[in-house]
């Protein structure tokens, strides 16, 4: 099945806004463009319900409706149960909130492997921890090519392990980790397993009850949606978790871990997102079917598009011997997330470049400081980042390579 790449950016009012004709955007992973059905949901929900919900007026009724329908909606796509999912202010808010909650029911001795692929949202936190006597382990990627060795983890994982923090996809290394094989030497040595897919989600979303991960985390501002973390604790991993919130809220489950509580508009709105999903599947999939398998689907005409089209630039860049390539240059065991450094020019002189070719791409660390730490680099001087997603079309991608074969 090939994507109708027409019909995807029909969705997204960006690519009919005027002041953006002709600028091709490859800083999806610092967040994706909005779809209107998002869009449309915050405008009603403004409009109609911006009051107080659970009420027994029909307005505030219907605001608490249409929030239980997003965490319902979502839960069916991830193959979660709809109390096990979260909704708080951003992903780096949400695993600062964990480590607390892990914290109070941790002792002295315990310990925590940390991988040094992570993004700062699932590190600092997390190494924080050694401040409270919980030993920190840290699981190295290789200096050249910022791969995570699962023997590696064998040989870090001892008894005092009670968590494991991993990215599912690392925002500057691209690489895809099997998580599905993570989980089970985790769980063989009775720890839980953290982990972020906030690089990993805007290619469509995982199976998480497969993937056996006991804790995901991801950004909705990144999968087309709004501002705000999606947090999935599974009901395993809740033993281990104390109440941040006002004490009321403790034997609730999708409240217990939202100190500041529910930003009911930004909740709402996620049911756009799943509205954008269910036309984008309606679109290219005539079978009426559960949502879960619809998720599956998208995820994989996602991934198909964006093999495909990672496919060139990868081959581009790697092909040049004045560029390190950062992560693999296989298009199909990685994210289209793609980092490289110049021998010539420095990371922002090259974006600053691109710029005025209509290429819009990022430069610096990204938070990532710890793998570019690792990978031999300067976090201060950071790397060129360009990242698409499905809706990133073949021109588009032709129009990087030129562009970057003029820069470089």
């Amino acid at each position: 099945m090939n994507i109708d790449i027409e019909f995807v950016r029909s969705q997204f009012p960006a690519f009919s806004e005027p002041s953006l004709e002709g600028q091709a955007f490859f800083e999806n992973a610092g967040g994706s463009y909005m779809c209107k059905q998002v869009i449309k949901r915050f405008n009603d929900y403004y409009i109609k319900r911006k009051v107080q919900p659970y009420g027994f007026y029909k307005p505030s009724e219907e605001a608490g409706i249409e929030m239980d329908l997003a965490r319902e909606r979502m839960a069916a796509y991830l193959n979660v149960l709809p109390h096990e999912v979260s909704f708080g202010p951003s992903t780096s808010q949400n695993t600062y909130v964990l480590s607390q909650s892990f914290l109070s029911k941790m002792k002295s001795g315990d310990a925590i492997i940390v991988s040094e692929q992570e993004h700062e949202a699932n590190a600092g936190s997390w190494h924080k921890m050694s401040k409270s006597n919980i030993e920190v382990i840290e699981w190295k990627v290789d200096p050249d090519s910022g791969r995570l060795d699962l023997e590696d983890l064998k040989l870090l994982i001892k008894d005092n392990v009670k968590l494991v923090a991993v990215t599912h996809c690392s925002n500057v290394v691209g690489e895809i980790n099997p998580i599905k094989e993570i989980s089970k030497i985790v769980h063989d040595n009775n720890a839980l397993l953290i982990t972020d897919g906030v690089s990993f989600c805007p290619h469509g979303f995982p199976d998480i009850q497969d993937l056996g991960s006991d804790i995901y985390l991801f950004s909705a501002y990144k999968t087309y949606g709004p501002h705000q973390g999606v947090m999935v604790i599974r009901d395993n991993a809740k033993k281990m978790l104390s109440n941040q919130s006002h004490f009321f809220n403790s034997e609730y489950p999708d409240k217990f871990m939202v100190p500041a509580g529910p930003d009911h508009a930004q909740i709402a709105a996620t049911n756009g997102i799943l509205d954008y999903y269910d036309q984008i599947h309606s679109h290219h999939f005539s079978d009426e079917i559960s949502l879960l398998k619809r998720s599956k689907n998208i995820t994989q005409l996602f991934r198909d598009a964006e093999t495909v089209n990672l496919k060139p630039i990868i081959n581009y860049l790697s092909g040049r011997n004045d560029i390190r390539l950062i992560g693999p240059s296989d298009n199909i065991i990685r994210a289209p997330t793609i980092a490289f450094v110049s021998q010539k020019n420095s990371p922002s002189e090259i974006v600053k470049k691109l710029a005025q070719k209509n290429i819009m791409a990022g430069a610096g660390d990204f938070y990532a400081v710890r793998p570019i730490k690792a990978l031999g680099l300067n976090p201060e001087i950071g790397v060129v980042r360009l990242s698409f997603v499905h809706y990133t079309s073949e021109d588009e991608i032709k129009a990087a390579i030129t562009a970057l074969d003029t820069v470089l």
